[in-house]
């Protein structure tokens, strides 16, 4: 089962061949029949023990950034003639961004785009309303498609549902610099071009990952951290919190929260301290003699144990 381990390049290329040319529902079922199996592979040499966790999370995540970008191939072929054309980058959040997905698991994003502007062009006559509705139009579309597999979840976004679905490259730093929460900049720790334009992922990526860093020093932003984790708990059912691997006490996000904190708070001096995946930024914590290296060994074990069992 190993000589048959796909890369991320190989995922992609893939599932791209299996849409190409096609649209509606044989494009469709086509995207599904080969998500499938792909994962099926996978798993299976998951459960012969040939490929560890963070091996497995990691291709989970590339796998499902690779069944975005055909999904947006499908979307594409589907446009009307009259659409005009735009730049549209997926960028990966939550466990998605952080290479550490789950077999079942929603797949958070954040959509930017822009309009396609060329070098001989005015860019004062690019009509960008129009190109952000078709990116929405894309975006719905890749959405629609891929919901069969799991849900693309775009709740993380710039003020959440309420938010348009997809905003420009400045519309977002604008946001990021004046309106938000110290929860918004936590989530950004995993931000990651996944899938679309990956040179506007990247730019997008460039122009948060500043402001990122600059959070740790907000005014009560440890209390802010510590108060959200606090909500997450009370937010429980009345006798699940001691069975929740992900939110309960002791649980998954104790471990994520502890690491992003730490991050957060150490990071805006050691640039050595930035992964988003959570076991590399713990073992980078105790590098830098952040946690104890026995602290950060049973953090970790207990992290394992917990994503195995979920």
């Amino acid at each position: 089962v190993d000589a048959v381990r796909p890369t991320g390049l190989g995922m992609r290329s893939t599932l791209a061949a299996a849409v190409d040319g096609l649209t509606g529902a044989a494009a469709h079922e086509a995207l599904r029949s080969t998500y499938r199996r792909l994962l099926l592979r996978l798993a299976a040499r998951d459960l012969v023990g040939v490929v560890g966790f963070d091996d497995v999370a990691a291709e989970l995540a590339d796998l499902a950034g690779a069944t975005i970008d055909a999904a947006l191939m499908v979307a594409r072929a589907e446009l009307p003639p009259e659409a005009v054309p735009c730049r549209l980058a997926v960028i990966g959040m939550g466990k998605c961004g952080g290479r550490e997905l789950n077999y079942i698991s929603d797949v958070d994003v954040i959509f930017v785009a822009e309009p396609v502007r060329l070098a001989s062009s005015d860019a004062s006559s690019v009509d960008e309303t129009a190109a952000l509705r078709t990116a929405t139009q894309l975006a719905t579309a890749m959405m629609r498609v891929c919901a069969p597999i799991w849900e693309v979840d775009a709740a993380l976004r710039p003020e959440g549902k309420m938010g348009p679905l997809v905003r420009t490259l400045a519309s977002h730093t604008a946001y990021y610099q004046r309106w938000a929460k110290t929860w918004e900049f936590q989530a950004l720790l995993k931000a990651r071009p996944v899938a679309g334009d990956v040179e506007l992922g990247q730019a997008y990526v460039d122009a948060m990952w500043p402001m990122v860093w600059e959070a740790g020093g907000r005014d009560h932003f440890v209390e802010d951290v510590q108060a959200m984790r606090r909500r997450v708990e009370a937010a429980l059912p009345v006798g699940d919190a001691d069975r929740e691997l992900k939110l309960g006490p002791g649980g998954l996000r104790d471990v994520e929260f502890a690491v992003q904190l730490l991050q957060l708070v150490h990071g805006r001096d050691d640039d050595a301290l930035r992964s988003g995946t959570t076991l590399v930024a713990l073992r980078e914590l105790a590098d830098g003699g952040y946690v104890g290296r026995d602290d950060a060994a049973l953090l970790a074990q207990a992290y394992r144990f917990l994503r195995t069992l979920e």
